[in-house]
């Protein structure tokens, strides 16, 4: 296993400065694959970590990942999804169970050795001239001074969702949702707007017509501000649910403790008002391997508990704990509701009783998952703030040390009542645009706050920016750069500031799993230097399912002659495994040619795409065409051709993987 420290309050007390090169707090998935690489990259680490499990929302329940754009995670957040794959007899998988994810994650942190800390949290830091010379951790379970720990280092990372350490270190930061005024944006602020939303004429009073009876549990009674208005209020949490309806592996779900029916009234005016066929219209339960789900919210009803997160991010543990048993208690209570209230119709009650809670998941916790989904708590008011302008294109920095692509999403933060009628606020969706690039300066504090500390989680973006930015893959990312960067700023004695970011960039490109192997070469359609073509090709700009920006497309009558040429620049000689992505699209071609060039001459290659299952929320899958030997240089190539064709021929990228 992984090492475990307990520490003795008096030896950790007396501690020199910088016992550890880098304390990283938290021990979420970012965390995990931050303490993995700064210790491959031979520094010492401590992982701190307030709970008893590693993983965050990975191992908390969010099985289905989020993804956005697959050309966007690169390095070991790829890694990760690649592992996963492995464990499920395939190449790369984006849909897990929490206990895999677990495992694998714990597999990063015994392979480098590195050194965990479960069960506490900060108390507080200490700073000197700008830096953070140590933190000060109490015990999760038994607070007391008595056996508080001061733990020192050079550089500190906070991996948290909260982002505890960086308050606790004085950094600037904001809570809730900007104005839309304050970054020139348009999607930021209170939003009322149309997805999972209520219809009209819900009543919300406890007594139909009567406002006198007071409001149905759950409804505020704040007023809608102005679109666009900024205010505290923070994008709901809910908790992400493994449940299993494999009646081998499941526990029934029982009476919840606190429950209150009158919680879902607002459920059955909505089922009155507009019927729903399927529990899958009350909740979206993703399918997972081994017959589980991942549960998340779904309508204007669900497993969100709208409202009732704003209070989190700056509450203390106590409070916090209370928010999440609040939590816990509401999501099983509408679970045992759905499938016991007898105001419920019968096809739904009988759909919820197949599910309980896994046997095998969350054995420490009643099967239970112990994280809450914190979506967005503080956010660091850094060295540069990532916006709307950023996601949508318009303003593209430099210094990008990861990728994002997911839409950006925000879930509701308020219901209210507007016009006599329920509705919910906050929501929003708004995508149509291909990955972009997460500045440095946003994970970095202002230099005049603190120059030791790096923040990939709870980083420098307004509320809607964040909103397409906080995915687990390129949280992952950036706990990848960010350990990159603190080993920087330790060899070259300088602050993070001044660490120079192409540097980073080089590294991350050229040593992407941190431990020196080969990287993988892509060539995506986008390269205007390593494909080139010959036919009617139409370059589509986020394509549905595409990787990357765009893929090429050709419609020609004749498409025999028609090719894109994929031409990799290879280093190092030898055997290479070969992948082509293949997007599974409304009247595309169900067969592909290629040909393929190494060594050994030409080799033609027909692949049947009706054969291929996409998984996952992209509609694209790599698809292995077998192992090549290529030489150095740029002699060797794959072609996506025409020929044979029975609709529109798709190129998009090809993966070359050293043996």
């Amino acid at each position: 296993m992984f090492a475990l420290i307990n520490f003795n309050p008096v030896i950790a007390q007396t501690q020199k400065a910088d016992a550890f090169d880098i304390i990283i707090y938290g021990g979420t998935a970012s965390g995990v694959i931050a303490a993995y690489t700064a210790k491959q990259m031979g520094k010492s680490v401590l992982l701190i970590e307030p709970g008893n499990r590693v993983g965050g929302l990975t191992t908390g329940g969010l099985g289905y990942t989020d993804i956005g754009n697959k050309y966007a995670i690169k390095g070991l957040s790829l890694d990760f999804y690649r592992r996963v794959g492995q464990h499920y007899g395939s190449f790369e998988q984006w849909i897990f169970e929490p206990h895999v994810a677990e495992r694998i994650l714990l597999d990063y942190l015994k392979r480098a050795n590195v050194s965990v800390l479960y069960l506490r949290r900060i108390v507080s830091t200490s700073k000197l001239n700008g830096k953070i010379r140590s933190v000060t951790v109490e015990s999760s379970v038994h607070p007391s001074s008595i056996t508080n720990e001061i733990l020192s280092a050079k550089e500190f990372i906070d991996c948290s969702y909260e982002g505890d350490l960086m308050a606790k270190a004085g950094v600037s930061y904001t809570v809730g949702r900007e104005d839309n005024k304050q970054y020139n944006e348009t999607y930021n602020g209170s939003q009322l707007r149309d997805k999972h939303q209520f219809p009209d004429g819900i009543d919300p009073y406890k007594i139909p017509r009567h406002p006198e009876s007071g409001l149905l549990w759950g409804i505020s009674e704040n007023k809608l501000l102005p679109d666009g208005t900024g205010n505290k209020m923070v994008q709901t949490y809910n908790i992400r649910v493994c449940l299993s309806n494999d009646p081998a592996n499941s526990i029934p779900i029982t009476l919840p403790e606190d429950y209150r029916p009158g919680r879902y009234e607002l459920l059955l005016r909505l089922m009155e008002k507009k019927p729903i066929a399927h529990i899958e219209n009350l909740m979206t339960t993703s399918e997972m391997p081994n017959h589980k789900t991942d549960i998340n919210n779904n309508g204007p009803f669900s497993t969100d508990m709208i409202g009732m997160s704003c209070n989190y991010p700056e509450a203390n543990y106590a409070e916090r704990a209370a928010i999440f048993k609040a939590h816990v208690n509401y999501t099983k209570g509408f679970f045992y509701f759905i499938g016991h209230d007898p105001r419920v119709p019968e096809n739904l009650r009988k759909e919820m009783l197949q599910y309980g809670y896994p046997k095998d998941e969350y054995l420490n916790s009643d099967h239970f998952t112990t994280q809450m989904y914190v979506r967005e708590a503080r956010r660091m008011i850094g060295e540069y703030v990532m916006t709307q302008a950023n996601c949508q294109g318009k303003e593209t920095v430099t210094d990008g040390i990861a990728l994002a692509a997911y839409t950006m999403d925000s879930h509701n933060a308020e219901r209210l009542v507007v016009n006599g009628m329920v509705k919910n606020e906050g929501d929003v969706q708004i995508g149509g645009f291909g990955p972009y690039p997460i500045s440095y300066r946003s994970i970095t504090p202002k230099a005049v706050e603190c120059t030791n500390l790096l923040v990939p989680v709870c980083l420098s973006a307004s509320h809607i920016a964040y909103g397409s930015i906080r995915m687990e893959p390129v949280f992952m990312m950036l706990g990848q750069s960010v350990a990159v960067a603190a080993c920087m700023a330790i060899d070259n004695k300088c602050a993070v500031q001044k660490v120079d970011v192409k540097k980073i960039q080089a590294e991350l490109k050229n040593n992407p799993l941190a431990d020196g192997s080969t990287p993988e070469i892509l060539v995506d359609n986008d390269d205007t230097i390593a494909v080139n073509l010959k036919g009617n090709w139409k370059r589509m700009a986020n394509y549905e399912g595409c990787y990357g920006p765009s893929l090429l497309l050709d419609d020609a009558s004749e498409k025999s002659g028609d090719y894109v040429r994929f031409t990799p620049v290879v280093k190092k000689e030898g055997n290479y495994n070969i992948y082509v992505y293949v997007v599974k699209a409304s009247g595309a071609s169900s067969r592909l040619n290629l040909m393929i060039n190494d060594k050994a001459g030409e080799k033609e290659i027909n692949l049947d795409l009706n054969k291929i299952t996409v998984k996952g929320q992209t509609e694209g899958e790599w698809v292995s065409i077998g192992k090549f030997d290529f030489a150095a240089g740029n002699k060797g190539s794959v072609s996506i051709t025409g020929k044979n064709a029975d609709g529109t021929t798709l190129a998009d990228a090809v993966l070359f993987i050293p043996e």
